[in-house]
């Protein structure tokens, strides 16, 4: 029998591009045995470039396609095994970068714009898992007669401790048509009041706050100087649900006085009155500073000051314990640093709930304060 030598290499080129009924076709003439039936009609196909892969020869149904390109047997390169990646195991996503900010906006409150700047650091720490930035403690300061947000923010440098220790610092400002030295009315009946006039303007203003930028609601404080450390402690006395401490600087205790007259006596030579705690009676952690030598406001205030938080300690069945702090070590004093009696009471475990820290020689100045902002003494330990 004699085999046609090209037929059979016809087939074997058919059979490689997978086109087996031709390539059968092929073989039996190639042996002899005449034409197969014929098939029926072929869609033609278009020419396979040179180097793409072969398409598959059994119909997309078929349960015996395996979904990989036809190999050619006679290429001696084993194929190529793809190795499956590890799984991954699911990233919380970045909390976005944000510079730190301190901007200026207005609170409106009874029918008033009030104007105010908030300092928000760039140091943000994240909550456990890292997928949302922390609650941060917020800061309420009042600035002093004849300061501004902008000015007090500069002499008490709290922005810069605000990024060392994270936290929110908001800077209530007062109203040129309310007191035209831009004091804070503490003094009048009017700003005596939970939640109306002054004190209720910046309670609600501190709660705006926090609800925007998600502060820590166990941790806000209010602080401030003279006329605003007086403020302070009347805003904090009126609202102890709200403020978890207070710090009063060269100011007033509450109830000193109900009238410019009383408040210029109060001022020289300290209240003739008993300090009061108009809010509900508790325990507010308290920290007072005040100079021997400020002529503007008398030293005995800040003794006054003190005395109050004692009397609420005690109201709220809370013994506090009286530690001395006769002047600070050699040590702990900064060179030319003012020296400084301290004390301090402490409940039964040695946490502090009142410091009172008179600053030998201080003037009427944030004590420890940038020379670059008003009513500032750098000489002085650092109150912020």
């Amino acid at each position: 029998m004699a085999i046609s030598i090209s037929d059979m290499l016809e087939a074997t080129q058919l059979t490689r591009g997978g086109r087996l009924t031709e390539a059968t076709q092929a073989i039996r003439r190639a042996l002899g045995w005449g034409s197969a039936p014929a098939a029926p009609p072929r869609t033609p196909r278009p020419p396979t470039p040179a180097g793409a892969p072969l398409a598959r020869f059994r119909p997309a149904n078929d349960p015996l396609v395996v979904d990989t390109p036809f190999r050619d047997l006679s290429d001696p390169t084993p194929p190529a095994v793809e190795t499956p990646a590890p799984p991954q195991a699911p990233t919380a996503p970045a909390r976005p970068a944000r510079p730190a900010s301190f901007t200026g906006h207005v609170f409106e409150f009874a029918g008033q714009s009030h104007a105010y700047r908030l300092y928000l650091p760039e140091t943000w720490p994240a909550t456990p898992g890292g997928t949302a930035p922390a609650a941060l403690p917020l800061v309420v300061l009042l600035h002093g007669c004849k300061q501004d947000a902008a000015d007090f923010a500069k002499g008490t440098a709290m922005n810069a401790l605000a990024e060392a220790q994270p936290c929110m610092v908001l800077y209530p400002e007062q109203r040129d048509q309310a007191n035209r030295m831009r004091c804070w009315n503490w003094f009048e009946p009017a700003h005596q009041t939970k939640d109306a006039g002054e004190p209720g303007m910046i309670a609600a203003l501190t709660r705006s706050v926090m609800k925007t930028h998600h502060a820590d609601p166990a941790r806000i404080y209010i602080a401030g100087l003279s006329a605003g450390g007086a403020m302070a402690a009347l805003v904090a006395a009126l609202h102890p649900d709200l403020f978890a401490a207070v710090g009063v600087h060269s100011g007033l205790p509450t109830g000193a006085a109900s009238d410019v007259v009383s408040a210029f006596s109060a001022m020289r030579r300290g209240s003739s009155r008993k300090a009061t705690a108009r809010g509900t009676p508790g325990a507010m952690p308290t920290v007072v500073f005040h100079g021997s030598a400020d002529k503007t406001v008398h030293p005995g205030n800040g003794d006054q000051v003190t005395q109050s938080a004692l009397q609420a300690a005690d109201a709220s069945g809370l013994a506090l314990h009286k530690t001395e702090h006769p002047q600070r070590s050699a040590s702990d004093a900064q060179p030319g640093e003012r020296s400084v009696q301290r004390t301090v009471y402490s409940d039964a475990s040695g946490k502090p709930y009142v410091e009172h820290w008179a600053v030998a020689a201080g003037p009427h100045a944030w004590s420890g304060g940038n020379a670059a902002g008003s009513f500032t003494d750098p000489q002085g330990p650092d109150a912020s």
